[in-house]
């Protein structure tokens, strides 16, 4: 009986060029017996759909990431002596378990809370999470701790997710769905690196009061510390050694002792990066940059509320938000992922909506949480073919194109992720 080592933490692996499953969880398993049989590994993934249409876009992921799990290591081929089986090639079906939870307004309606301690014990104890949406009218006027959306900034902290990387990129079938001038949207492809769990909406004190005229008052704090800055600015230029070799850090530093500590500590830490290009822009310019010459852009490492700023507007350059997928790492544990699109409560269960960030998010979550590159290359390749055969969900939908609702575009991803072949014997 074979066994797979336990592997070295995403955020580590990084480093070397591959994300892996944190050994503190020690779920991923290999199957090889001496009769050849094939080998599979194992991972839990927690589900949470949300609102909206969150339970209709998980439920297209999930049909993704089984199929394409299960197609790999379809032509695996085993040496066999007398002692062991030797694998000579590491690529193993994949095995999922999933496991759905509630969140956000769904878990309010259920439960009286957002995010339930079942909810939050379930996803610390799995491999993955994915997540659909958060949100909808029906609880705007909630107090503040009863909103949906305080359940996803208390799952992010919950599970220690610091580091929130958002690709944006024009896909060359879609660049006429872009707002901008073509000269200017074709070929963008770039990555924000956000952080996640600090600044100000974390930041104490925090509140409602008066002032000295007695009139009210609301106010948040912007607060970063040394460790906070280092951790996400070393997960940025990993990402861009891993690029192009350019990182872009923004901030206010010219109004914000935040962003002045902000500034002093990404130019100490790019010491150690000789590799990797750096500049610094304030924020005010990064994002008329970002719509007047996006393509100068390569990474981007921002602080929480520019980054969820800056994020959705970078979204814009590729013609439709709901293209885009995003990830959540930490130091340890398991990583979350979705789409960066809200909840869309006026298309929820109508069959409109577009499921390609999820399927996207379902490709990172494969390639960033669990270090199956292939499988998610299967995903981001279907994705594409999906695209270059004319099928368009109406958010994305064209003169000549196909318009199709979220099941039908599913059912068209999962027929190009089946027809890819399987990877080769050796």
């Amino acid at each position: 009986m074979a066994s797979l080592q336990a592997n070295p933490h995403p955020l580590k692996a990084l480093a070397n060029g591959r994300r892996r499953p944190c050994p503190a969880l020690n779920r991923t398993r290999l199957r090889c017996s001496a009769s050849g049989k094939l080998g599979e590994r194992s991972y839990c993934v927690t589900l949470l759909p949300g609102d909206g249409i969150g339970p209709e876009v998980v439920a297209v992921a999930k049909d993704v990431l089984s199929l394409a799990g299960s197609l790999e290591g379809k032509s695996l081929s085993l040496k066999i002596d007398l002692l062991s089986c030797v694998c000579l090639n590491d690529k193993f079906r994949i095995k999922f378990q999933f496991k759905e939870m509630p969140i956000g307004g769904s878990a309010l309606d259920a439960v009286g809370v957002p995010l339930p301690d079942e909810t939050l014990d379930t996803a610390k104890g799995s491999d993955a999470v994915l997540l659909g949406a958060i949100g909808g009218y029906k609880w705007d006027n909630n107090e503040k701790h009863l909103k949906p959306e305080t359940g996803l900034l208390q799952i992010r902290a919950g599970l220690g997710v610091f580091a929130n990387l958002r690709p944006a990129a024009v896909l060359p079938q879609l660049v006429d769905a872009s707002t901008l001038k073509k000269e200017v949207a074709e070929g963008v492809d770039l990555m924000v690196v956000r952080e996640l769990t600090g600044g100000i909406y974390f930041g104490k004190p925090r509140g409602f009061g008066t002032n000295d005229n007695n009139e009210d008052i609301g106010f948040n704090t912007e607060v970063y510390s040394v460790s906070e800055i280092d951790r996400i600015a070393r997960v940025a230029f990993e990402v861009a050694r891993k690029r192009n070799g350019k990182l872009c850090s923004v901030d206010k530093a010219n109004v914000l002792e935040a962003s002045m500590l902000w500034r002093k500590r990404v130019t100490i830490l790019a010491s150690e990066y000789p590799d990797v290009e750096l500049s610094h822009m304030y924020v005010d310019n990064a994002a008329m940059q970002l719509i007047r010459d996006p393509k100068q852009f390569d990474t981007i490492v921002t602080n929480n509320i520019f980054g969820d700023i800056l994020s959705d507007e970078a979204s814009m350059l590729t013609g439709s938000i709901g293209m885009l997928p995003s990830a959540s790492i930490g130091e340890s544990g398991p990583g979350l992922f979705e789409p960066i699109h809200g909840s869309a409560p006026d298309i929820a269960g109508q069959d409109k909506a577009n499921p390609l960030a999820t399927v996207l998010s379902a490709a990172m979550l494969l390639k960033y949480g669990l270090g199956e590159e292939s499988a998610a290359k299967r995903i981001e390749t279907a994705v594409i073919e999906t695209l270059n055969r004319g099928f368009r969900t109406g958010d994305i939908f064209s003169s000549g194109t196909t318009l199709v609702g979220c099941k039908r575009i599913g059912e068209e991803v999962l027929k190009c992720v089946d027809s890819q072949k399987p990877a080769a014997a050796f």
